[in-house]
């Protein structure tokens, strides 16, 4: 076996993250979890060279996220010329505070001070909520904060970890700077074990920045103006109109798979709503997941207001349907007004309303007159707009709208290609987005019949609740006075 073979592991299994909370006698573990990928610290080959057994153990305090570096290893190799260990301590201490690197009685003294139980999130609370009887907080506070600052400088590492490409952000910036971010902690309010634990255990956080956005104003001629410069009084960033972009969206794995992610992005997306000098939420590269999370979070924002205004494909935007012509009739398929005031007011991106649009459009189609249905194809293709039945029509035009969209994104490739071979991606392409949209459909149908259940099943239980309080009495014969109303005890959920 060769040297490199033998002394070399995986990056990834050798770290073990772990979050702890103060206990009687010592920090007790809450969850242990490894890395997604460790490319960022330790190479593309994601491995470590110079040890056996090696065990990186990298602990955080859940309440305010006190790192610890701790380092085991069975055997370490012995330097020979330019092949020598890798030095674990130097190469996380570009991803760490010094604070880190401290002995482990020490973290361990620090995380069970009797002033942890003081500590409350920075910033200030904006969302609270529930899951399955656990209590969780969402606090937004300014990257220009101290607080916020010590809190991200401590738990950057995770974004190198866990979030593909992504990069720690720069705390040491001039304050006007700063102030373009936000950061949203996600904290569970648990039951304390001690009385000078904290109450507050990590869940996960997220990073948005204000992207200043030029609107010029055509309302009156520009003309120009005498002032003095520069200016009196300075700007700051949140007084100008913005786009605002999530850079970072993190939620450790113990907590992943359970609705977190939604109630955080719902956070952002009403601070987004509710602040007027923001004209729309962007994301910052996105990956696959996370725009399945995008995806349905506004979906759900804004399926309400679609049904509300009826919208649907005009099947027959011609009065003469053998009308002929190159170009796809949007205007008279769609209330165009209509969406762009829906998108604006809800400030959503133009393309991911495009795909909420489209989403919504499909579902209205029924099964069987789409490709997941069963829909003559073939048929479709030669009809075209010309089907008799107007689902057939309409689901013909919204293949259209969707390969316009397509081609109006992709025009610069396609126009390089074959008029075969441009029809032929853009079919194929058009497929693809159809069966992701089908997908997210089905899930979203799966989760509303869920949600329907839970509800009927909890005002059952409450419905049964009030008659047993009305009608529960017993007859106790130990009792002097005989009969005894008894109110029921609520049973358990």
């Amino acid at each position: 076996m060769p040297v490199e073979n033998e002394w070399s592991c995986d990056a990834n299994d050798a770290v073990q993250i772990t979050i702890v909370q103060p206990d009687q006698q010592k920090p007790k573990t809450l969850s242990s979890f490894h890395p997604q990928f460790t490319y960022p610290i330790f190479g593309d080959e994601e491995r470590i060279f110079g040890y056996k057994g090696l065990i990186i153990r990298l602990r955080f305090a859940a309440h305010d996220l006190r790192p610890h570096v701790h380092t085991s290893y069975d055997e370490k190799f012995n330097a020979v010329d330019d092949a020598a260990p890798v030095d674990i301590n130097k190469t996380l201490r570009r991803f760490l505070p010094e604070e880190a690197f401290v002995t482990l009685p020490e973290f361990e003294s620090a995380v069970q001070k009797e002033d942890v139980k003081n500590f409350v999130p920075p910033g200030k609370l904006v969302h609270s909520y529930a899951i399955r009887g656990r209590n969780y907080e969402i606090w937004a506070a300014s990257l220009a904060d101290p607080q916020v600052q010590l809190l991200l400088n401590r738990f950057q590492i995770m974004v190198s970890m866990y979030i593909e490409a992504g990069m720690p952000l720069t705390t040491d910036d001039p304050e006007w700077t700063l102030e373009r971010w936000m950061v949203y902690f996600v904290y569970e309010k648990v039951e304390p074990p001690t009385s000078t634990a904290s109450q507050y255990s990590i869940v996960g956080y997220a990073t948005t920045y204000r992207w200043w956005f030029y609107q010029s104003d055509h309302s009156e001629k520009r003309t120009p103006k005498d002032g003095p410069f520069p200016l009196p009084d300075l700007v700051r960033p949140g007084e100008l109109p913005s786009r605002l972009r999530i850079a970072q969206f993190l939620i450790i794995p113990p907590h992943q798979g359970t609705g977190h992610g939604i109630n955080l992005y719902n956070t952002i997306h009403t601070a987004c709503f509710n602040d007027p000098t923001v004209v729309e939420l962007t994301v910052e590269d996105p990956n696959e997941s996370f725009d399945v999370l995008r995806d349905t979070a506004d979906y759900h924002i804004l399926r309400p207001e679609f049904l509300k205004h009826n919208l649907n494909i005009n099947p027959d935007p011609w009065s003469d349907p053998s009308k002929k012509t190159r170009r796809v009739p949007t205007s008279a398929l769609l209330p165009t007004k209509l969406l762009t005031e829906i998108r604006t007011t809800y400030k959503i991106a133009p393309t991911q309303f495009a795909h909420i649009q489209e989403m919504f459009l499909l579902g209205q189609i029924p099964v069987k007159h789409r490709r997941k249905g069963g829909a003559n194809m073939s048929r479709l293709l030669i009809k075209k707009h010309r089907a008799d039945d107007p689902d057939d029509r309409r689901y013909y035009w919204w293949r259209m709208l969707t390969k316009q969209r397509l081609y109006k994104r992709s025009r610069d490739m396609l126009i390089q290609l074959k008029m075969t071979e441009r029809h032929s991606a853009l079919e194929e392409t058009v497929i693809n987005v159809e069966e992701g949209y089908e997908q997210l459909l089905g899930f979203f149908n799966e989760r509303e019949e869920r949600l329907k259940a839970l509800r009927e099943e909890d005002e059952a239980s409450a419905s049964k609740d009030q008659r047993t309080k009305r009608k529960f009495v017993v007859d106790d014969d130990d009792e002097e006075d005989g009969d005894e109303t008894v109110a029921s005890k609520r049973p358990k959920a």
